[in-house]
């Protein structure tokens, strides 16, 4: 044997020892069955949600003394009503008998032990029939007699949805761009405006990624009169999709400015005397169509106008108005006979102004000529008294540190508000909510809910009593009836009961605490661990991330018996965390604030040295394998780490990214990344969020997926980072979901096995299981 046969092979021994030292899980890798997946898909939410016994963790005022939930236990569900006067508890109308009129009218059978967890409600009609909202249709039923339900009356040309009015005798909808009412008792409509055309119309509901056929507006307290828009898009930019089919494919179009267009949405205030039909157009130049709270004018799903306030005696309205790079907002108040406005006052900010976290808290007092104003100007979320005669700050109505989150309840005569609140109590999870009574002039605020845990609150719409629903990540929920004056518990309505999702395997979420970037700031996490744990393995580690500016990677901090499919991930062998870096919400507005202007951040430093953190802390993390995988903003972020960590991230799964915010909705980015500018050499200031031009920089396995109908995050955006990935000479992965929206709907079983499949395969080095099929999550 020659001395260069020699070397040669020796050569080639060696490089494969090193590939086996640096692909060591590859070498080693185990076959995985379906026993494997099917173990994982135990910890799935529609397995483990079952098992969870009288879970009570939000209720549905009926009225002042009044409120519906849903009980559920091994022997089914039960729809029960409990009065807070007297403290009876019964059941809220006869299931047996709904669920047979139900079956009947809509032609399939409904079980009457059953009751779905989401998209059912009720509530009572004057006449005594119930009306039964199921999975987004409206049902009339009779159930004093034999028991009949009836699909609730439609309009002429649909079934355009309604809002009704204080006093539930019409409901006002959208039809051909103009805004109409409809008598709840006869079914009768009439036209109130007529001049609404074509991307010029009243109450619509279009913010770009939002576009649907409800009206936006308020009404006034004495049912007289609306105070809604009209949009003004004419001439603003489309977005388009095309469906997928046999024959030719379908075409949707749509209104979607993106930042730096000239032509955006604009609103012009109006309000409608229901009665006569005279519309009364606001003394105001057209304003921005947004929203001191979130990305739409209406952040809730009722199509309230959140930044509208009446006044009691249905005379005049608040409103606020933003700029368009929300750094400026202004209180105005408004004649709603004459239409005159006149500006209160102002604020300025330096990055982008909130009116709250998850509902606008400001509020209107015209009696006492002032207004409750929140502000985070001494570094977070407070409250303030102003006097709106002379724009003055009269004093703060809560101080120091921590969040007001929540306003629930002003009581205008004993001027005392209630409001959740959160890090403001020494020692507490900075993310729990609690619940606090302040008084408007003056004195200390009181807790109302002294249990170290996440409270969940339903308040009384008198604002005498409320539900409090208290648990932690690993504690199951108490939920109580309260006392609004000083918190005393004054009935327990439900213990939860979680022995039977123990008894089935389930392990708890773990909390834990890492420093951020800067080596100083405390970030609060969530570790994830395979129930068959050994702290004598090696295990890869699975980031899920979700960047903010408007919300966080860890999904809850009360008890939920699924987070996603995290648990059911880490099964397969992997730690999987999720933690909330800088530049998410909950904590101060510095620390929200972190990387406003340079979204390309995405928390990304954080998470490498969050994860770098527990790896020294526990032997069992093998940090040489570490993944990440988000949706939307998460799948922005996910690229963008497998970018700009590529020697970090190994393996990421990116669905539906938004990956460069310039072919995004104007609104969401201008208020996280600033106003489009272009320099003199061409540059923006958008070039430090752009993903496609990092793209060439890809060392790991990445795959791309997004639905080919996205109408909130468009698939352009995926394909812009595939472009660049492929002028680059780079591999990559990419599922393409024909027919499905930022969702994927039914086909989310397949993408979810498909991303465990990814991450067994390149992460863990083992082979999965030939094409396992998960269930898709049942109806009911």
């Amino acid at each position: 044997m020659s001395s260069m046969i020699v070397k040669t092979r020796l050569s080639s021994a060696l490089a494969a020892g090193l590939l086996l030292c640096t692909t060591g899980a590859m070498a080693q890798g185990r076959t995985l069955t379906a026993q494997d997946y099917a173990q994982a898909e135990r910890f799935m939410a529609y397995n483990t949600t079952p098992l969870v016994d009288h879970d009570v963790q939000r209720v549905k005022w009926l009225d002042d003394t009044h409120f519906w939930y849903r009980d559920h236990d091994a022997s089914g569900d039960r729809v029960m009503e409990m009065n807070t006067a007297t403290g009876e508890v019964k059941p809220a109308f006869d299931q047996a008998k709904l669920a047979a009129a139900l079956g009947k009218a809509t032609g399939k059978p409904m079980p009457a032990g059953k009751v779905p967890p989401f998209g059912f409600d009720f509530s009572m009609q004057k006449d005594g029939r119930y009306d039964i909202a199921l999975m987004g249709k409206h049902y009339l039923c009779d159930l004093a007699g034999a028991g009949e339900c009836t699909a609730k009356v439609a309009a002429k040309t649909g079934e355009e949805p309604g809002m009704v009015s204080p006093d539930k005798t019409r409901e006002a909808f959208i039809r051909d761009w103009n805004l109409w009412v409809r008598d709840l008792a006869t079914g009768q409509e009439t036209q109130l405006t007529t001049d609404g055309a074509k991307d010029f119309g009243y109450a619509t509901d279009n913010a770009g990624w939002i576009h649907t056929d409800r009206a936006v507006l308020n009404w006034s307290p004495d049912s007289k009169k609306i105070a809604t828009y009209q949009q003004d898009q004419r001439g603003v930019g489309e977005m388009y999709t095309v469906s997928t089919k046999v024959g030719h494919p379908e075409l949707d179009a749509w209104k979607y400015p993106l930042p730096g267009d000239t032509k955006v949405f604009m609103i012009e205030p109006v309000v409608i005397d229901v009665d006569t039909h005279k519309v009364v157009r606001l003394q105001l130049p057209p304003q921005q169509r947004l929203s001191s709270l979130c990305d739409d004018i209406s952040c809730s799903s009722d199509g309230v106008w959140d930044d509208l306030k009446w006044a009691p005696d249905s005379k005049t309205f608040a409103m606020v108005n933003s700029s368009r790079d929300r750094q400026q907002v202004w209180y105005r108040i408004a004649n709603a006979d004459t239409g005159a406005v006149r500006t209160a006052f102002d604020e300025k900010v330096t990055a982008y102004y909130e009116s709250g976290m998850e509902h606008v808290n400001w509020r209107y007092l015209p009696d006492s000529h002032q207004a409750i104003w929140p502000s985070e100007r001494n570094d977070w979320q407070n409250l303030y008294l102003y006097d709106t005669n002379t724009g003055k700050e009269l004093h703060p109505i809560t101080t120091g540190e921590g969040n007001v989150i929540d306003v629930l309840h002003l009581d205008r005569k004993s001027r005392e508000l209630w409001f959740i609140g959160t890090g403001r109590v020494a020692g507490v999870d900075p993310y729990f909510k609690q619940f606090w009574k302040v008084g408007v002039d003056g004195g200390k605020p009181v807790l109302l809910t002294p249990e170290k845990a996440d409270h969940t609150i339903s308040m009384s719409p008198d604002g005498k009593t409320f539900v409090d629903s208290w648990s932690t990540v690993d504690t199951a929920p108490v939920t109580v009836l309260r006392s609004s004056a000083d918190g005393h518990v004054i009935a327990t309505i439900a213990k939860a009961d979680i022995s039977r999702l123990k008894a089935a395997g389930w392990v708890a979420p773990i909390p834990f605490t890492v420093k951020a970037r800067d080596g100083k700031t405390v970030l609060y996490g969530q570790m994830f661990k395979p129930s068959h744990f050994d702290p004598n393995k090696k295990y890869p580690v699975i980031d899920y991330v979700y960047p903010g500016p408007q919300t966080g990677s860890v999904r809850t901090r009360s008890f939920m018996p699924s987070q996603g499919d995290n648990q059911a991930l880490a099964e397969l062998g992997f730690i999987v965390v999720a933690l909330d870096g800088m530049g998410t919400p909950w904590r101060s507005a510095s620390f929200h604030h972190t990387w406003y202007g340079q979204m390309g951040d995405n928390t990304l430093p954080d998470q490498v040295a969050g994860i770098k953190e527990l790896a020294q802390r526990y032997s069992w993390i093998d940090i040489n394998r570490v993944g990440i995988w988000g949706h939307s903003g998460g799948g922005n972020t996910t690229a963008d780490a497998m970018f700009r960590y590529p020697d970090f991230f190994k393996v990421g799964w990116a669905e539906s990214g938004n990956h460069d915010n310039r072919n995004y909705e104007n609104d969401w980015g201008e208020k996280y990344q600033g106003l489009l500018v272009t320099n003199k050499d061409g540059t923006t200031s958008y070039d430090n969020q752009a993903n496609q031009d990092m793209a060439k920089q890809l060392k790991g396995r990445l795959m791309l997926v997004h639905g080919t109908i996205d109408d909130n995050v468009p698939v352009g955006e995926t394909y812009l980072v595939a472009d660049a990935l492929i002028k680059a000479n780079k591999d990559f992965d990419m599922l393409i979901i024909p027919n499905v929206h930022h969702g994927y709907a039914a086909a989310t079983p397949y993408a979810t096995r498909r991303r465990w499949d990814y991450f067994v395969q390149y992460l863990a080095g083992d082979t999965p299981p030939k094409e396992y099929e998960l269930k898709k999550a049942p109806w009911f």
